[in-house]
């Protein structure tokens, strides 16, 4: 989400994490196993070696992650999973994206399918939404955990674009391929991110000031969010942090 609405994602997530701890091992294996097929050795591997500090941070049991390691690397067998992007319009013409990891593309796209159509949206073909959306590396940096100053020098060294400043704390944007070099640059002087990852941005956005619309998106946002396929989902509503209480309320 836009605006306001990527902090308080964060917190949202972080307060369904330790319910919802399977969906997440789910995803962070899938994920995993894709990274892996690149090597599976971390150092050698800056997207696994990304992930598996998330995996850390969600307490993922070591188990699991060998054998997401091994499944990607071709130790173990495993099902073939693809990576998929959906784009598309939500409630109220909101633009959509979703990220799909399956080992079944003709489920993904149906259940997919059918989560728009319940809201009264509908899906649309590639390049439909992704226009109105900058697709890039995007760290949500707390205010206590640096110095704007100290920030900006790191990642502007390690060759992020932008440091933006915000009331809940920093931004950082960079290219796509430079996502694992700050990534790593940051933890090198230890600081931490609320969240990392590769993100839409919308560029263009859409103010939701309607009760009614805003509690069909959360409800829209929530069934994309329970598929097993989905891993992320990015759209550019604007909302104001009242309204978004009130639609999670």
């Amino acid at each position: 989400m836009a605006g306001h609405n990527k902090w308080a994602k964060v917190k949202r997530t972080k307060a369904v994490l330790d319910v919802r701890r399977g969906k997440v091992f789910s995803r962070l294996s899938r994920e995993i196993t894709i990274a892996a097929k690149g090597g599976g050795d971390p150092g050698a591997n800056p997207r696994l070696r990304t992930l598996l500090l998330k995996a850390r941070e969600a307490n993922m049991p070591a188990d699991n992650v060998d054998r997401a390691i091994k499944k990607g690397t071709g130790e173990l067998a495993g099902s073939m999973i693809e990576e998929l992007t959906y784009e598309g319009y939500g409630p109220g013409g909101v633009a959509t994206i979703v990220k799909v990891m399956t080992d079944n593309k003709n489920r993904a796209a149906a259940d997919v399918r059918s989560a728009f159509t319940r809201f009264g949206g509908n899906l649309a073909g590639s390049g439909a939404v992704a226009f109105q959306f900058l697709h890039a590396g995007q760290f949500l940096v707390p205010k206590g955990a640096t110095t704007e100053d100290a920030l900006m020098e790191v990642a502007l060294e390690a060759g992020a674009d932008d440091v933006i400043t915000t009331d809940e704390g920093f931004e950082v944007r960079c290219d796509l391929h430079l996502f694992d070099k700050v990534s790593h640059a940051l933890e090198g002087r230890g600081i931490k991110p609320a969240s990392a990852e590769i993100a839409y941005i919308p560029t263009t956005t859409v103010p939701v000031t309607d009760a009614a619309l805003a509690k069909a998106l959360v409800e829209f946002h929530d069934a994309l969010d329970e598929l097993d396929d989905v891993q992320q989902v990015f759209s550019n509503e604007e909302m104001d942090e009242s309204v978004s209480a009130a639609a999670h309320a």
